[in-house]
């Protein structure tokens, strides 16, 4: 029996940086600061609602588009944001997790050749994505602007403007924004959003709109949403995550949100691939969404108490990560800290793979040999760009107290053993 050839479309895309140092974490029994998921429980309410909605019988299928009180209720909650009508069944799509509204969007719309403006650094999955939809991605950096007298934080890398504009051309069919970012924790200003904006109305360019941290922004940072701009909402689509929203990421469930002349294609992907989301975890958000909404930006909102317990666990881990000796960029939000490692010395072994980046090796390095793991930012950059960003790793500080404690411990004694050789 032959081997058959793998698919053109999938060419170069076998390497995932999530298998990798997933699995390093599982063989080394490590305080896991690599992935980004909560270690802690979702809220009872979403959790009780689950069990309501498979005791209550909702175990088969539903509407393939999204169950009728979710649809509902995201254009009922983010209509209320955006300033806009939204019509919940043809504008609203529920996905397996933001993960498959991405994957839509490109397969949708993304045609052989097309360029697709990519923010670096960029969750990993967006160019491979572009990839196999046959498109270019088209890359641009945040530049870390220089710093005295105080810690760097992720409002110092910036787009520029002019470097930006040049990107865009004839072939510029989407920019794909993620604020904030994973892994920078960088949130976009309204000023610059304004001049993306600005290109696409320009340029005629679709915008795809990473959001699935939008409700943990810290200290007085605003999260600003693009759709919302005059003359975006008919060319965005706005990706969210319930996983993010109600620390659930294993229920995965997901939406985008958009014009139906959009939206209508990306149904189309969804119907011919997945199809269908889980009944009872649909129920069980659209509940958690319902109780959102009426305590929406008061003490009471599960997003309000979220955000604030986050941002200590933050500036926990920031202090910690600048008494062993790095340098944290410190996130305006999202579930992520980068921490500058040059000024570290570290004896690493030399790398068996070909111009392995040195923060990958960093990261293999503190896995086995201190038992914690966190993630290589130069996963994060094109391949260009790697060599640039090799040192800075990622750090999740969406974690019980405990496990800070113990990475806390980790990284004291490893300053300790290194002040004594």
């Amino acid at each position: 029996m032959s081997i058959q050839k793998h698919s053109r479309r999938i060419e170069g895309l076998d390497k995932n940086v999530w298998v990798e140092f997933t699995q390093l974490a599982a063989d080394y029994c490590v305080v896991n600061l690599g992935q980004g998921f909560p270690d802690f429980s979702p809220p009872n309410f979403v959790k009780e609602a689950y069990i309501r909605a498979i005791n209550g019988g909702l175990n088969q299928y539903t509407r393939a588009f999204g169950h009728p009180p979710l649809v509902k209720i995201l254009a009922k909650f983010f209509g209320k944001l955006l300033k806009q009508d939204i019509d919940p069944l043809n504008e609203v799509l529920v996905t397996t997790g933001a993960y498959q509204a991405l994957f839509c969007f490109f397969q949708a719309l993304i045609d052989d050749g097309d360029e697709v403006i990519i923010i670096e650094p960029y969750f990993d999955c967006y160019e491979p994505m572009v990839r196999m939809a046959a498109g270019q991605p088209v890359f641009i950096s945040l530049h870390p602007k220089p710093v005295s007298g105080r810690l760097m934080t992720s409002a110092d890398w910036v787009l520029d403007p002019v470097e930006l504009a040049n990107k865009f051309n004839k072939c510029t069919k989407a920019i794909v924004i993620n604020t904030p970012n994973n892994p920078l924790g960088k949130v976009l200003s309204r000023e610059e959003l304004q001049v993306i904006a600005e290109l696409c109305i320009k340029h005629n360019v679709l915008c795809i709109s990473d959001e699935v941290y939008e409700w943990l922004v810290y200290d007085d940072n605003e999260h600003v949403r693009i759709a919302s701009m005059p003359g975006m909402w008919e060319r965005t689509v706005t990706v969210g995550s319930a996983g993010k929203s109600f620390s659930a990421t294993g229920w995965k469930i997901g939406w985008a949100i958009g014009h139906k002349d959009i939206i209508k294609h990306m149904q189309t992907v969804h119907q011919n691939s997945i199809y269908h989301c889980t009944t009872g975890a649909q129920q069980a958000v659209a509940e958690g969404f319902e109780r959102e909404f009426e305590h929406l930006g008061a003490p009471e909102s599960y997003f309000f108490g979220l955000r604030k317990e986050l941002q200590l666990k933050r500036d926990q881990l920031a202090a910690c990560l600048v008494s062993v000796g790095l340098k944290p960029v410190i996130p305006e939000g999202g579930y992520f800290l980068i921490a500058d490692i040059s000024e570290v010395d570290v004896d690493l072994p030399e790398s068996t793979e070909t111009k392995q980046p040195y923060d990958y090796r960093f990261v293999k390095w503190l896995a086995i040999n201190k038992g914690l793991a966190t993630i290589p930012v130069s996963a994060f950059y094109s391949s260009n760009s790697k060599k640039r960003l090799e040192n800075f790793i990622r750090f999740c500080f969406v974690k019980e107290d405990t496990t800070l404690s113990k990475a806390e411990e980790i990284l004291q004694e490893w300053s300790r053993r290194r002040k004594t050789q």
